[in-house]
Formats: structure tokens, sequence, C-alpha cells
């Protein structure tokens, strides 16, 4: 087989690479190791910022997101029993998020190309890639007891953490940077009213909490835990207990609590990938990052390795240029650390760390106390949370 970009994962970051492409004429094959049932049950984070909305409309399957999607111009935090309210409209001249389920996303941009008619192979095993340091690079794998192989132009690993494009990158060429977070989320997605019609940041002496939610009429909880936890030591009454105990009296008068659909514990850490190109292969989303979820940058951020991408690959047919392929690792990265960093500074802010003493306690209530008395405190926090500009800092 041939193509001009074999994207390896089905994800949303390998679904809107291969959307994008398709708008601009390129060809492209998707191999996905799972079936699709599987990618479309993992529960993932649901906030886009305007960058990530923007490009689901330039790739054509943005109608639903609009028609459903709920448009948030702010969240509040709250601590010492109190909340505050972070508008990020007003701060940011403007600016918005919305909430709409990453499964929703995905589906949307599934249906888009299965409609289209465009190639993507589900359960693809033995995935491997080769030569991507020349300008023959190929991909082998096997679907069915038959092995396949597919020539290609570039290669976009797009196939997260676990993922072989990573893992195949010479260790001589790659750095890696980690931060292990000593808890973990307990998560919790119930067909219930959200307790609020914005998401609530808790600060608890008892740890984190999240009041988010899907739609108006499913919510998403999330409560601190240590790694030691279990998902079996936690029934649902025990979580709805527990996240009682957290909020404030408001927020335990109007939480409505129902049975759980999907309950899960996720470790959080911070993780980065230098450089995200090798030769003809290029990482984007999970494949070169990881984030906290506590900023809601990570499928954020991977909307916007797939920009600077979309954007290299195009240019590069179009224009007759290697001008984007050769700045996109370094453009990513740029956004990827400050996107990072306010990822790890909102969780070291909200969170109670074993080991800290009470002291540790006290500096988050000052910096809170400072953050959200203080216009520019708070406009920081709202710039990050709705997302920097794509050419901040360029």
């Amino acid at each position: 087989m041939r193509t001009q970009v074999a994207i390896i994962g089905a994800g949303p970051s390998g679904l809107l690479l291969g959307q994008l492409l398709h708008k601009a004429g390129i060809d492209a094959i998707i191999l996905e190791r799972q079936t699709g049932d599987y990618v479309l049950g993992r529960i993932r984070a649901g906030i886009l910022e305007q960058v990530c909305i923007d490009l689901m409309d330039e790739a054509g399957v943005g109608e639903r997101m609009h028609k459903e999607g709920l448009v948030h111009g702010g969240f509040e935090m709250l601590y010492n029993g109190k909340r505050h309210r972070i508008d990020m409209n007003k701060l940011t001249g403007g600016k918005n998020v919305m909430v709409y389920g990453q499964t929703e996303l995905t589906r949307d941009l599934m249906d888009a190309r299965a409609a289209a008619g465009l190639p993507t192979v589900y359960e693809a095993t033995h995935v491997a890639v080769h030569d991507f340091d020349t300008a023959k690079p190929r991909v082998t794998y096997e679907k069915d007891g038959q092995k396949f192989e597919i020539e290609c132009d570039f290669i976009a690993g797009c196939d997260g953490f676990h993922g072989v494009c990573r893992a195949s990158a010479p260790r001589s060429a790659i750095t890696e940077f980690e931060k292990v977070y000593p808890f973990g989320w307990l998560g919790l997605l119930s067909d219930t009213p959200p307790v609020h019609d914005e998401l609530i940041y808790v600060n608890s002496p008892r740890g984190f909490a999240l009041c988010s939610q899907r739609s108006k009429t499913r919510s998403r909880y999330y409560l601190q835990v240590p790694l030691t936890d279990r998902i079996e030591e936690w029934t649902d009454e025990a979580f709805w207990q527990e996240l009682r105990l957290r909020l404030d009296d408001e927020g335990r008068e109007k939480l409505i609590t129902g049975p759980s659909i999907e309950k899960s514990i996720a470790p959080l850490r911070s993780f980065i990938t230098e450089p995200l190109r090798f030769g003809r292969m290029f990482l984007a989303g999970d494949a070169g990052h990881i984030v906290p979820p506590t900023g809601a940058k990570g499928l954020n951020l991977a909307a916007t390795d797939v920009k600077y991408l979309s954007s290299a690959i195009i240019e590069f047919y179009q224009d007759k240029t290697e001008a984007g392929i050769d700045n996109y690792s370094e453009r990513c990265l740029k956004r990827i650390w400050k996107g990072e960093r306010f990822s790890w500074w909102f969780t070291q802010l909200m969170h109670r760390f074993p080991d800290d003493g009470a002291i540790v306690a006290k500096f988050q209530q000052a910096e809170l106390d400072y953050l959200l008395n203080s216009e520019a405190g708070s406009r920081s926090i709202a710039e990050n949370y709705v997302g920097l500009p794509l050419n901040f800092g360029e």
C-alpha cells in the first residue's frame, strides 16, 4: 500500500489530523490497535479551548459540538469554605471554553471519516515503524493473520503514551522529563444534573475535588485519593459522602446523587518528550506529553500539536517548503511547556501532598487569597485556563 501520511492511533489527535489532511486533499491511512468501540469507550476530559473549537470547525465537524456543547465563561474555586469565581470572559477580553466530552468529539471525527470512506484499520497488531530517518518511511502491521506494509512520506505518531512511535525513536536522540504525583484522581460519571452550572475546583483539608460535567444531565466528579486506593474499595455511596465533606454548604444542598456509569482511578504525571520529530516521524498528543488533568490541557495541547503538524504537512505538499516540518518540534514544545507549567502549578496549588506539613497548606491559602483578590492574579489564571494564543511568545 502507498499513502502520503501514515497515522498511528485513532484517538482524537489522529482522527483530527486525518480530517484536516483530507480537507486539504492529502491522503492518509490511520492504524489503531484497539476496536472503534474501545476507543469510544474511553472516558476522558471535556473542556475545549478556543483553539480546539476552531480546529473542529476547520475540519468541518463542529456542527454537533456547537449545538450540544456548553459554553462556559468562568469557573469557581472553593477554599476555606467559600467560593470565588474566575470570570474568564471578562478577564480575557471575551474568551470562553466549551464543555464537550472527548468521547463525543471522537465520535464526530469517526463519523466524518466513515462518511468520507477514508481508510481506518482497527485491531491492527504488531504495528512497527521503519526507515523514518530516510525519505521513504514504512509502517508494517498485521490484521486478521495477514501482514501488510504501508509506504509513505510521513509517519504521525498519535498512538499515546504507550505507543510504538516514541518507543521506536533512538534512545540517544531523545530526552524525557517526568514528574509523578503521589496521588490519583478517583472519577465518577453519573446521569445526574451538575451541582453547579460551571466547574468548581475545591481546595479542601481532606484533599482536592472537582465538580465537572458533560451536559446539563450528565456529571463528572473527581476526588483526590492516595495511589494505594483501589477502585473496589470505593462504593458509590462512599464517593458521594466524601464529596459532600469536601464541598461547601451550598454544594452539599444542591448535590444530586445517583448510580455511577463509570468509575476509575487515574494516576497523575507530568511528562514531556524532546524532540517531537525524528526524521520523517512526528509525535503528537499523549505520545509526546502528558499533563495532570487539573488544568484541562491534555486534549487541547494535542489539538495544538495537530494544528502545527497539519499545517506543516500541507505546506510541504502545496508550497514545496519544509520550513513548517523543520520548526514543528520547537513550536510545539514552546506551547507544551507553558501548558505543563500551568498544570503543574495548578496541581500544586489545589492538592494536599502527603509529605507536606501544615505550613504548605498555609502557603496555599495565602496564594489563593492573593490570586483571587487581585485582578492581575485572577487574570493570570484566566488567561492560562482559556488557552494562550497560538503565537504567544513567538
